[in-house]
């Protein structure tokens, strides 16, 4: 059975469960960046980011709670009589650990503005949810909701000391294509997911080629 259909076997049916960003953000090291890599020492990754790109890690994470919580007053008007604000997939405790493009959100270009994106989701949002081919379920539907096709099945990969499964999309805009590869493993008790774009199939791998994992990333 594939990886993706395993996922839909295994959490297609499953409720996220809320869960604080507060909480999430104080039991997972969000790491840092020096010298334009990004270090992670809880889940030994070093990520290297290319020269000149821009770091959107704060503001996204701003973002983010905001539309939470907009959506929560949504859901409290929704549902006067239920005391609480119904838990969505967004609210479901995600945090975004580096948010890197190639250029800010104000500056136009032909090119496709290339990113770097990880981020830390709770397993508990998702019960059931014990290998990381699981999580392509969800993984697959945000992609699709944002017009992007799965190119094929889901499959492992191994960066140094990690095996990690692997989804690679492409989405048409006008004349060009945009190329997004998502890579998921299971750390912690979190579901974690490495997304780039760009806007060729050898810039994904470039950018892949920066991600390293135990003693040949420190």
């Amino acid at each position: 059975m594939s990886a993706l259909a395993v996922a839909q076997t295994s959490v297609s049916s499953a409720k996220p469960a809320k869960k604080s960003d507060s909480s999430l953000a104080a039991s997972i090291d969000p790491g840092g960046v020096i010298n334009g890599v990004y270090h992670n020492k809880a889940l030994d990754l070093s990520c290297k980011i290319p020269e000149a790109w821009v770091l959107r890690t704060d503001e996204m994470n701003a973002r983010d709670d905001a539309v939470k919580e907009a959506e929560d007053k949504k859901a409290a008007a929704t549902q006067p009589n239920s005391g609480q604000p119904a838990a969505s997939a967004s609210s479901a405790g995600s945090k975004v650990l580096l948010a890197a493009f190639s250029r800010p959100p104000q500056a136009k270009g032909e090119e496709v503005n290339s990113s770097i994106l990880v981020a830390a989701e709770s397993t508990s949002s998702y019960p059931g949810l014990t290998q990381a081919a699981q999580y392509f379920y969800p993984l697959t539907e945000v992609a699709k909701a944002q017009g992007f096709a799965l190119d094929e099945d889901p499959y492992e990969i191994a960066i140094g000391t990690k095996t990690l499964v692997r989804g690679d999309f492409h989405k048409d805009v006008g004349s060009r294509v945009m190329h997004q590869s998502t890579l998921a493993m299971l750390a912690h008790g979190y579901a974690i997911s490495i997304t780039v774009i760009a806007g060729t199939d050898d810039e994904v791998e470039d950018l892949i080629d920066g991600l390293s994992f135990g003693a040949s990333g420190k």
